[in-house]
């Protein structure tokens, strides 16, 4: 079985040594291989949920058909190897974000339940009427709904950090923003539909000068950048499991130790008490205040492993590799006739969003999949950022670690078969 976890405030894991052989990380992925349609597959939807290596499935598969039980709370076998290896996830991510503390690691469903947990749990308790909440203008609707939730229930208002036509938020409009009646600033890590990176470090500086806490969605940050907390200097980092390589139905709430004290328990039940009576119930210490009830065992060892397996490859070559595949994407697309990208920002990864003038997104996305080639089509859950280019939806090819110029090549070949077709 896996290791005891490491003792708390243990060193963050060290940068991967893995050489990046494209082809032979491919042979890992089995979905990979399969046809769509009688076509080779080509699978571009990296930002909506990535595929998974073998090393998370064999964890998944080991788990269920060797140690199933649950954990913390039985003294048999099967109980205490399942602790073994939840709690042994747990250390994986506090290494994987470098983080200085297992108990900042929450386990949540996923970068939604994550965000909501802070609004409901932390902010709602301190927002008051006239309150105000920074949110950039581009966010996923994970990232904006919860906080006109809470801003709604507590007459406080929502501000938005705007953004120029390349897709790069105002950093001076922001300073501008930011005031003594502002509770909380949130932004993504990266754009999910424009794929800009965020000056994560610089907006938490200036955020912090006016004594303002900062959560940051991490969803596309954390597959690509491998975020380090404590050089970003955030307050919350969100982020899921199925965009890093994970299961579904898995994620994680990173908070400050102080920050997470002050969060309140949004969800009751099992695990999450130190007793009850029944006049009153009092709550354990972190991290399992914030998990109430059976966790997503078998998610958590699936994500560890992801992480794992994420970590061991030389960083520098795959952020290279994947920038590189976004780069020769971008120009082949902007050479295609009728097609325009969408968020041209200088310093984006693993997106290329791009609407075609007289194909409609999702027909457009039908003729690809025929193709064998697999993006996403709509407004990404983004919908404040079509209204911001006038645009109903737009077709998204994303990247990763997989990800080669003959995928890219065969998005493109799809993309004219499907001009040759619509327009006359």
């Amino acid at each position: 079985m896996t290791p005891a976890p490491q003792a708390r405030g243990a060193a963050p894991a060290t940068r991967g040594t893995r050489p990046l052989d494209v082809q032979a990380v491919r042979a890992e992925f089995p979905l990979l291989a399969r046809t769509v349609h009688g076509k080779p597959l080509a699978y571009l939807d990296h930002a909506a949920t990535t595929q998974k290596p073998l090393a998370v499935l064999e964890a998944l598969d080991g788990y269920y058909r060797h140690h199933n039980a649950n954990v913390h709370r039985a003294v048999h076998l099967l109980s205490a190897e399942a602790t073994q290896a939840f709690d042994r996830a747990r250390e994986r991510v506090r290494a994987f974000l470098g983080a200085g503390d297992t108990r900042e690691v929450i386990f949540v469903r996923g970068t939604t339940e994550a965000i909501n947990v802070v609004a409901q749990g932390w902010l709602r308790p301190r927002l008051q009427p006239g309150d105000e909440i920074l949110v950039s203008a581009m966010e996923h609707h994970s990232n904006l709904v919860p906080w006109q939730m809470v801003a709604a229930a507590a007459r406080a208002t929502v501000r938005y950090i705007p953004y120029s036509d390349a897709g790069v938020l105002d950093l001076e409009a922001l300073d501008r923003l930011l005031g003594p009646r502002t509770r909380l600033l949130a932004v993504g890590h990266v754009s999910n539909a424009l794929g800009t990176v965020h000056p994560v470090a610089e907006i938490v500086r200036m955020a912090h000068a006016h004594g303002v806490p900062v959560l940051v969605d991490g969803a596309q940050g954390a597959p690509h950048l491998m975020a380090d907390v404590q050089a970003l200097g955030c307050d919350f980092y969100a982020f899921s499991g199925h965009k890093t390589y994970g299961p579904t139905g898995i994620g994680v709430l990173w908070g400050r130790l102080e920050r997470l004290e002050e969060v309140e328990p949004v969800q009751g039940g099992g695990d999450m008490i130190r007793t009850v009576t029944l006049e009153g119930s009092t709550w354990a210490e972190l991290p399992a205040r914030l998990e109430a009830g059976t966790p997503h065992i078998a998610g958590a060892i699936g994500l560890g492993a992801a992480l794992d397996w994420l970590s061991s490859f030389d960083r520098d070559a795959v952020q290279a590799h994947e920038g590189a595949i976004a780069a020769y994407a971008a120009q082949r697309l902007a050479a295609l006739p009728r097609t325009r990208l969408v968020g041209t920002a200088p310093h984006r990864v693993g997106v290329a969003s791009f609407v075609v003038d007289g194909v409609h997104p999702h027909d457009l996305g039908t003729i690809l999949d025929r193709e064998g080639v697999a993006i996403r089509t709509g407004h990404h859950c983004a919908q404040p950022v079509m209204d911001r280019y006038g645009v109903p939806a737009t077709a998204r090819a994303s990247f990763g670690i997989t990800s080669t110029r003959e995928e890219v090549d065969a998005l493109c070949a799809a993309v004219e078969k499907a001009i040759r077709m619509f327009v006359r």
